[in-house]
C-alpha cells in the first residue's frame, strides 16, 4: 500500500492523499499511473479488477466484488480519474501535492471532484471485507475517463458496450456536490446540453458605410432574443426562489468574426451553452430557436455543435426501490438531505440513458463548493464520514 503515510494517519487517507498525487489532469491525460493505483487497490482487497478500452489510452477500471446472488442486478459505484487543468500561482499549495494543514483539510485538484469518492467506494467495500460481511448483490467499482470533457470517450461509450452489458447493472451511484450547509445533497436528473452556433451572413464593405443586410445587425437580433430569454430565466428563479437546476441557463460563450476594424464582416458567429430544464419541451425550445434565426434575415443558421437528447430523471417515489433504500438509510443516519436536479453534467446521464436508475451523491456538508476552482480542498474527517455513510447506504442498497 503507500508509503507516505503520515505518522499515525488514517490508512483510508493515505490512500486518498496518494490517489491525489496523481496528476490525471487534462489536457492530454496520462492515466497509466492512476491505474496502477487501482490496481494494487483491487489486488489489497483481494478482488478481480478488469481494464477495458473503449479508446485508445482510455482506460476503464472495473473492481467487482462478488454477491451472493450474482444472477440479481448489481450495483455499479462509478466515479471518474481524470482533472481539470489548474494554475499553480494561483493556489496555496502545490495543487497535487495533497497537502493537509493543520487543521485537517487536505488540498489538491479532485479532492472535490471526484478522487474523493473513489477512494470512499473502495474503503467501504474494504471495511465489508474485513468485517466477513456478504450481500446478495455483486458490487461493481468503476474508475472511468474523460468525465471532464464530457465522457464521449469513457462512459458514453462504455455504456453501450458489451462489456457494460455483462455487469448487469440495475441502480448505480455517481458523483454530487458539496454542501455549504449541514445537508447532503441528492442528485436524481441533468438538464438537457446544448451548444449551439448561429452564423449570420451578410453585406460586406467599408466601415464608413450604412450598408444593408449586414451579419452585425443579424447577430444583434439573435443576441438580443438569447439574451432576454437569460434574463427570464434569471427572473423566474430568483422570483420563485428556485436552484439553477430547476431552470434553463442560457450563456453566450463566443464571438467570431471580423478581419480588420473598419471592414465591414461578411460573416459573424455567436455561440451559446444552454442547459435545458427538465420541465421544458424541447421540441418548442428548438423550433423557437430556428424561428429566431429566420426573423434575423437570409443567411443566418444554426448549427448544434452538441444536442443531447432529453434523458429521463431518477424517480424519487416509493415505487422506486432503489431510491426508497437509499433515502431510508439517510434518514436512519438522521442526515439532512436535499434533492436537486444537477445544475452541470455528468456521466450519470449516460447510465440514465439506457435505463439505468442513478442517484448522484458526494457526502460532503458543511463544505465549500471548489471544484475546479483554486485551493480545491476536502476535510479528512468529512472524508472519513462520507465512509460511514456509504457504509450504511451501499450495505443496505446491496442487500434489496
Amino acid at each position: 500500500m503507500a508509503s507516505n503515510k503520515d505518522g499515525d494517519e488514517n490508512e483510508a487517507v493515505t490512500n486518498f492523499r496518494e490517489y491525489l498525487r496523481i496528476p490525471t489532469v487534462h489536457p492530454d491525460v496520462d492515466y497509466s499511473k492512476c491505474v496502477e493505483f487501482l490496481l494494487r487497490q483491487a489486488q489489497s482487497l483481494n478482488l478481480p479488477s478488469n481494464i477495458y478500452y473503449m479508446a485508445p489510452g482510455k482506460p476503464i477500471v472495473i473492481i467487482t466484488w462478488v454477491g451472493q446472488k450474482p444472477e440479481l442486478p448489481s450495483i455499479l459505484l462509478n466515479s471518474h480519474t481524470d482533472v481539470v487543468p489548474v494554475y499553480p500561482e494561483c493556489w496555496t499549495h502545490d495543487p497535487f501535492s495533497a497537502h493537509k494543514d493543520n487543521n485537517g483539510n487536505i488540498y489538491a485538484r479532485g479532492a472535490q471532484d471526484m478522487k474523493c469518492v473513489g477512494i470512499q467506494y473502495i474503503e467501504t467495500i474494504r471495511k465489508y471485507i474485513k468485517e466477513k460481511l456478504v450481500f446478495d448483490r455483486t458490487i461493481h467499482m468503476s474508475f472511468v475517463p474523460d468525465e471532464e470533457t464530457g465522457g464521449d470517450l469513457g462512459m458514453k461509450l462504455f455504456v453501450g458496450s458489451p462489456e457494460f452489458a455483462s455487469l448487469n447493472v440495475g441502480f448505480a451511484l455517481d458523483e454530487g456536490l458539496a454542501s455549504n450547509d449541514d445537508s447532503f445533497s441528492i442528485y436524481y436528473g441533468e438538464r438537457t446540453l446544448w451548444h449551439l452556433e448561429v452564423k449570420c451572413s451578410g453585406t460586406p464593405g467599408h466601415g464608413s458605410l450604412i450598408h444593408e443586410n449586414t451579419a452585425g445587425e443579424k447577430l444583434h437580433y439573435i443576441i438580443n432574443k438569447f439574451m432576454n430569454w437569460r434574463e427570464q430565466e434569471k427572473l423566474r428563479m430568483k422570483s420563485c426562489k428556485l436552484n439553477v437546476g430547476d431552470v434553463t441557463t442560457v450563456n453566450l460563450t463566443m464571438l467570431n468574426g471580423g478581419c480588420q476594424i473598419n471592414v465591414v464582416p461578411p460573416e459573424l458567429t455567436v455561440g451559446f451553452d444552454v442547459r435545458l430544464s427538465v420541465a421544458v419541451d424541447i421540441t418548442e425550445i428548438e423550433n423557437i430557436v430556428k424561428k429566431w434565426c429566420e426573423e434575423a434575415g437570409e443567411g443566418v443558421t444554426l448549427e448544434f455543435m452538441c444536442k443531447s437528447a432529453y434523458i429521463q430523471p431518477t424517480s424519487l417515489t416509493p415505487e422506486n426501490p432503489w431510491w426508497v433504500t437509499f433515502k431510508n438509510e439517510c434518514d436512519k443516519m438522521n442526515l439532512k438531505t436535499k434533492t436537486y436536479i444537477f445544475p452541470g453534467a455528468t456521466d450519470s446521464r449516460y447510465i440514465r440513458e439506457v435505463g439505468i436508475p442513478a442517484i448522484g451523491f458526494s457526502p460532503m456538508n458543511n463544505t465549500p463548493i471548489l471544484l475546479h476552482d483554486h485551493d480545491e480542498f476536502l476535510n479528512e474527517k468529512t472524508f472519513l464520514d462520507g465512509i460511514d455513510i456509504y457504509y450504511n447506504i451501499i450495505k443496505s442498497l446491496a442487500s434489496v
